[in-house]
């Protein structure tokens, strides 16, 4: 199994970033897909998420109307656009994959091992 995150970088605030979450080893369509973060400092905590078929979503309230979570089953693949980005954005990304829909924003079966967002002027 390999959750392996591309596209973070740096950039300014207001700036713009899709990171790219590929998948393998696993059937992707059946797993939901979460993003989370971890900044200097603090604990992990969850930024987005997204059922298996991708009907359903979730979001913490910070980034509510800034970030976009979606899939492609098709290419393995669940992205995060990341808009109007702010200096509190700052943190590595995770990728996680759980099975199944009940509680589907917790308890990842697998991750991957990040990549690093830095949001300063």
């Amino acid at each position: 199994v390999q959750l392996v995150e591309s596209g973070g970088g740096s950039v300014q605030p207001g700036g713009s970033l899709r990171l790219s979450c590929a998948a393998s080893g696993f059937t992707f369509s059946t797993y939901a897909m979460s993003w989370y973060r971890q900044a200097p400092g603090k604990g992990r905590e969850l930024v987005a998420a997204m059922t298996s078929a991708g009907g359903i979503t979730k979001y913490t309230d910070s980034v509510k109307g800034r970030f976009t979570i979606s899939r492609d089953n098709a290419k393995n693949t669940v992205y995060l656009q990341m808009n109007s980005l702010k200096p509190e954005d700052t943190a590595v990304y995770y990728c996680g994959a759980k099975l199944g829909s009940f509680g589907y924003w917790y308890g990842m079966d697998y991750w991957g091992k990040g990549t690093l967002v830095t949001v300063s002027s």
